[in-house]
């Protein structure tokens, strides 16, 4: 039998995802020939943020426009890789910047026609950037077989916190009132679980097409149906806001710093004092649509395509 080869493209920007699929790789390594090929940023993103750097750059993620990236190894184009694994995060409910960059360079073909198990590390609202990334699957023909999505374990106020403990003050590790940042270590640890499927379905001629139904027997996708109904009223003010601040220039323009400082100002009273509203709200639109939510869990935990969902 053939030794799988398997390449794993990834963006980590704090290593957290770096992690997960090294967790997810541990019983595969010593089988297959695995390649790790990181995409890196021409400019790096370090932590933790500055403030209104950060918030600055949610029209360029939702615009998904493109930012200079170092190139892959060119030697990686000649190699015939039996599985792709694609490890990506969002950024205000849209891929990273680095990430939707990647799908729309040149270095993007290396995935035509190959068979891509995605990886997603996440804070808990990844569909729309999510049907991005599939979007561009499809343009390119590659096939997604499978999907893992890694959360922040905690509740949504709780993982609110942390999150911006971690990304302004660059500290990961629980304190005395608060947990860990992030993806929880116990979970990160459990990923190890999924490698036998994936390397039985890399050994098989047929395993990959049923290779996702197998992960999400081991809890590949767990998907809060509230949060789907959040995450749709988020991304229709994401995107007039983005069209707001970029009236006044590109990233980076002097100009356009009020209007940030006047979206970070909103987003910060929205997830504080709007939030339990809006989830309570969310929770009565549940209950009255609950054949229409059933439908988007079963499509959004798997993966197929369709234009439009979100």
């Amino acid at each position: 039998m053939n030794t799988p080869k398997i390449l794993v493209l990834y963006y980590s920007q704090s290593g957290q995802l770096r992690q997960i699929l090294d967790s997810v790789l541990k019983d595969i390594s010593p089988l297959a020939q695995v390649v790790f090929a990181a995409i890196q940023p021409s400019c790096s993103y370090p932590l933790p943020w500055k403030v209104n750097h950060f918030f600055d750059l949610m029209p360029e993620c939702v615009y998904q426009e493109s930012i200079p990236l170092q190139p892959i190894d060119r030697a990686l184009f000649s190699q015939d890789f039996d599985l792709v694994i694609f490890g990506w995060q969002p950024w205000f409910l849209h891929p990273s910047l680095p990430i939707s960059s990647f799908l729309q360079s040149d270095d993007a073909r290396i995935l035509t026609g190959k068979q891509v198990l995605t990886v997603v590390g996440s804070r808990n609202m990844w569909l729309n950037a999510g049907e991005k990334v599939k979007a561009h699957f499809h343009r390119f023909g590659a096939k997604q077989i499978g999907n893992l999505v890694f959360e922040d374990s905690n509740t949504n106020l709780v993982s609110i916190l942390t999150i911006i403990r971690w990304a302004f003050k660059g500290k990961k590790e629980a304190g005395t009132w608060l947990p860990e940042a992030g993806v929880q270590q116990a979970d990160i640890n459990a990923a190890r679980r999924f490698g036998q499927p994936i390397l039985a379905a890399l050994q098989s001629k047929e395993g990959m097409d049923s290779l996702h139904a197998q992960l999400c027997l081991l809890d590949a996708v767990k998907l809060n149906a509230g949060l789907i109904i959040l995450e749709q009223r988020g991304i229709k003010n994401f995107r007039f806001w983005a069209k707001y601040i970029k009236e006044k220039g590109p990233s980076g323009a002097p100009e356009r710093l009020g209007r940030v400082k006047a979206f970070k100002r909103l987003l910060i009273v929205a997830i504080f004092i709007l939030s339990p509203i809006s989830s309570l709200t969310a929770f009565i639109q549940q209950m009255i649509q609950r054949k229409k939510l059933r439908e988007d869990v079963a499509y959004f935990k798997g993966i197929s395509y369709e234009s439009g969902r979100m």
